[in-house]
């Protein structure tokens, strides 16, 4: 079948917007776009109705699951960070901060700097959101500190609670399966580790995720089910995002474009894909 041929709607929408995925754009373009769409994930995310006593019983499945499978040391890990002075506050500061900023800090690097690593890092993260919302209206889950299963909230406190106020009003806590804090930290760590050229910068990449995971389950916010989900849909975010991001063989023919060059032809073969 000839690119010609294509000419379902449906089909010719695809290919325009793994043409657009597959792209760098304008950083002005890449921001709206990216401030749109979390917008309106976290709007989506707060809205999400739960019942509370089926999302306690999903938690209380996911704890007597880890217990079978001897993973159920979510309290013990608790326990050992508030043996160290500061270590809770820092932490709960860390997962306030670090889930937001050093996402927007990596995608903000790899469009300066690594414009061929940022399309697909920026489609993952997109499509690991999309992803997420199924699982949050499929399966909604109260937190370890919330189930009551011997987990303190040690992220609520005199300057935010997580569980009133404005903060509550689109934080939903029964959006826990997946992790997304998991799920975003691979696949930026992904994106570190394949196109950091300093060793500091993919020792960061390698370290990021184990550390995130500890602050999500250390702070009472996360089982270590929910950070396995959080990996899984990271995963599939990541292979639907190479599909998407995939250049179209039409422009990987012309080996020795300049850079312009190369822009302008795969950018003509999204139009001629397009037309159908």
């Amino acid at each position: 079948m000839t690119i010609a041929a294509i000419s379902s709607p449906g089909l010719r929408a695809i290919c325009r917007l793994g043409c657009w995925l597959s792209v760098r754009h304008s950083l002005r373009t890449e921001a709206a776009a990216a401030l749109t769409l979390y917008g309106l994930y976290e709007l989506t995310r707060g809205l999400v109705g739960a019942d509370t006593a089926e999302a306690d019983a999903h938690a209380h499945r996911l704890v007597a699951l880890e217990r079978s499978l001897h993973l159920f040391a979510e309290a013990n890990v608790q326990r050992a960070v508030q043996t160290l002075p500061g270590l809770t506050s820092l932490f709960g500061d860390a997962y306030l901060t670090l889930h937001l900023a050093v996402t927007a800090g990596v995608l903000l690097w790899l469009h300066r700097r690594r414009p061929d690593g940022f399309p697909f890092v920026r489609t993952a993260l997109l499509l690991a959101s999309g992803l997420a919302l199924v699982g949050f209206l499929v399966y909604p889950t109260a937190p370890p500190r919330l189930a009551g299963v011997g987990i303190l909230d040690t992220v609520s406190g005199a300057h935010i609670d997580l569980n009133r106020g404005l903060v509550s009003t689109l934080y939903n806590p029964y959006a826990a399966v997946p992790s997304m804090h998991v799920g975003y930290a691979l696949i930026v760590a992904a994106g570190l580790l394949r196109h950091g050229r300093r060793l500091l910068v993919r020792a960061i990449g390698a370290l990021y995720p184990p550390f995130v995971l500890l602050v999500i389950v250390a702070t009472g916010n996360h089982f270590f089910l929910d950070a396995a989900a959080g990996a899984l849909v990271a995963g599939l975010a990541a292979a639907l995002a190479a599909l998407l991001t995939r250049r179209p063989a039409t422009a990987r023919l012309a080996g020795e474009r300049t850079q312009l060059g190369d822009r302008v032809g795969h950018h003509n073969d999204c139009l001629v894909l397009g037309r159908g």
